[in-house]
């Protein structure tokens, strides 16, 4: 079995236990630096990577192989990677990066195969003068997502 199948093992045991918790990232560099981005469906704290990074080192052997580790939660401005992470933000106003365009909205609904986004945009009246407020919605496919980031407010 092979260093990364090892950890793959053992992270999927760890998570196991904390089904809240999920994986977003897991790289391992060629000088066997294991680098793990986690997130949550309520948010990720310290003392939750702290229990993952000790449950992986009592479950590898550095006698095998001599690695370093470092478990993370995803940052604010991470971009969103997976389903689970844009579901966990509905109601939140996002950043949205498309092929054509950029949009700043309220993600109102995810599912499997798309969002749905909410936004104020003003347009020229279609009679008269003048602008209006007009409310927009936008289903976006996954795969049309270049990137789409959490904006925080306060």
């Amino acid at each position: 079995m092979t260093f990364k199948n090892k950890v793959v093992e053992a992270l999927n045991l760890a998570l196991a236990d904390k089904q809240e918790l999920f994986l977003i990232d897991l790289t391992i560099t060629d000088a066997f630096k294991v680098i793990i981005t986690l997130d949550g469906d309520n948010g990720v704290v310290l003392q939750d990577c702290i229990e993952i990074s000790r449950f992986l080192d009592s479950n590898l052997n550095r006698e095998e192989q001599d690695y370093s580790l470092e478990v993370a939660s995803a940052g604010v401005s991470s971009p969103l990677k997976l389903t689970r992470q844009y579901k966990k933000n509905i109601n939140r106003t996002l950043q949205v990066k498309l092929e054509s365009e950029i949009i700043e909205a309220k993600l109102i609904n995810a599912n499997e195969d798309f969002i749905t986004l909410s936004w104020s945009a003003r347009e020229p009246k279609k009679i008269g003068k003048g602008k209006e407020t007009v409310q927009k919605t936008k289903e976006v496919t996954y795969a049309e997502i270049k990137e789409a980031v959490v904006i925080i407010t306060f």
